[in-house]
């Protein structure tokens, strides 16, 4: 059985927002990144897995169970982290994470406290003077506490620092090894690339295409920039690897996009005198460019 179905659902809030004919799932026990730029229908895909909206047609469904008929149900067992989370700001950090352990159903906290230690939290202030990055955490705990067995998650690591970011991959990469089943809408193609076995992109409303990471990850191209110990190696090069490009200002230097050519590149490289090499991975909207092959809006 598959852990999370969506099945042709289409949202249409006219002026073509919303999602259309979406279709895809996730395995039980598989991350599955959601990518799009803003605007795209993450969020109202989210949402109506969530229960909160119905879909004009199709059906999302959750352990086989209907998201809308039988939100309540689900949502009991399932770890949530919404992309704008809603906080009483007269509790503190801990009244509110207490708070949503009852509302659960839990006895206790559950894996709260290990949470708390893992991200460095210190929830005993008011909520309404926090910084956005301390509320982010608080809503991871709120999400992972009860230990769910599939979680949903969108943009989790708004508001993080980095060092915060790396230990929300290492949970997450945890939670895969303990089989749990998560689906992670991200802007961040790296936290995506380190935790997701597979990702659906998504594209005004439109799904793109849903792929192994190890395919998206491979089409992800690179800008590799070789300097030479002088002009006459670089030139032989260029001859050598038809897709490097001799540059005019530093005749020393070559240029090149390469995707899965990269190992190619810098081992014919290596048969002459490199004195630098830098290579610059494309930023996530250059690779939507690139995938979508044009800046359709």
């Amino acid at each position: 059985m598959k852990a999370i179905e969506i099945s042709h659902i289409t949202k249409d809030y006219g002026s073509h927002r919303g999602v259309f004919d979406l279709s895809f799932d996730v395995g039980k026990g598989e991350v599955l990144g959601f990518l799009g730029p803003n605007g795209a229908g993450k969020t109202t895909t989210i949402r109506q897995l969530m229960g909160f909206i119905k879909p004009d047609s199709g059906q999302v469904k959750i352990m086989g169970k209907d998201c809308f008929k039988r939100a309540d149900e689900i949502r009991r067992h399932l770890g949530y982290l919404p992309g704008e989370i809603a906080f009483m700001d007269s509790m503190s950090g801990t009244e509110f994470i207490s708070f949503v352990a009852k509302m659960k159903g839990m006895k206790d906290l559950g894996r709260a406290p290990e949470l708390m230690k893992r991200f460095d939290l210190d929830a005993s202030g008011k909520l309404k003077k926090m910084s956005k990055g301390t509320k982010q955490k608080i809503g991871i705990v709120c999400a992972f506490m009860q230990n769910p067995k599939i979680i949903i998650l969108d943009e989790p690591t708004s508001g993080l620092d980095p060092l915060m970011q790396n230990r929300f991959v290492e949970l997450i990469l945890s939670e895969k090894r303990r089989g749990k089943t998560i689906l992670m809408s991200s802007h961040i193609f790296e936290e995506v690339e380190k935790t997701c076995d597979r990702a659906a992109i998504i594209r005004s409303g439109e799904l793109v295409a849903v792929e192994p990471m190890e395919k998206l990850c491979s089409g992800r191209q690179k800008k590799l920039e070789i300097t030479f110990a002088d002009e006459k190696m670089a030139s032989e090069y260029v001859k050598e690897f038809r897709k490097a490009r001799q540059s005019k200002h530093h005749p020393r230097m070559v240029a090149m996009k390469v995707g899965g050519e990269l190992d190619e590149a810098v081992k014919r490289a290596a048969a002459y005198t490199v004195t630098d090499l830098d290579i610059h991975t494309q930023t996530l909207e250059e690779f939507f460019l690139h995938f979508y092959g044009g800046d359709k809006k």
